[in-house]
């Protein structure tokens, strides 16, 4: 078998916070800063170096990483920045592609309402 080849990983996640940031429900630098503070490489917090970086625009967070970084707990860390600000009843992460997760608002059924009003 032929020696495995290092290529270096360019990973590109993105977190959509548009629709609550859009809203003044969300604080966005807020939120890039607690998923800053968070995660872990090595096992470690605030050991990011250059590595990975995080970067906002047009109501996205955008990780960049040059080493494996596991999306999944990028959900964790959203989960856990909503429940720290009290809006994990209103909003939830979805996967919206491979790369990306969106923050998005519970759909309230309208059909409470009508019940109430007979």
């Amino acid at each position: 078998m032929a020696p495995a080849i290092n290529k270096p990983l360019n990973l590109k996640y993105v977190i959509d916070c548009s629709a609550p940031v859009k809203d003044n429900v969300l604080d966005i630098a807020a939120f890039e800063k607690f998923l800053h503070d968070r995660l872990k490489v090595n096992g470690r917090t605030g050991n990011l170096g250059t590595n990975v970086s995080f970067s906002r625009a047009d109501g996205r967070i955008v990780l960049s990483s040059k080493i494996p970084v596991s999306k999944r707990t990028l959900k964790y860390l959203s989960k856990k920045f909503l429940k720290k600000n009290n809006l994990r009843d209103w909003l939830r992460v979805v996967a919206s592609n491979k790369q990306s997760y969106e923050l998005r608002y519970f759909n309230i059924s309208q059909d409470d309402d009508e019940d109430d009003e007979e």
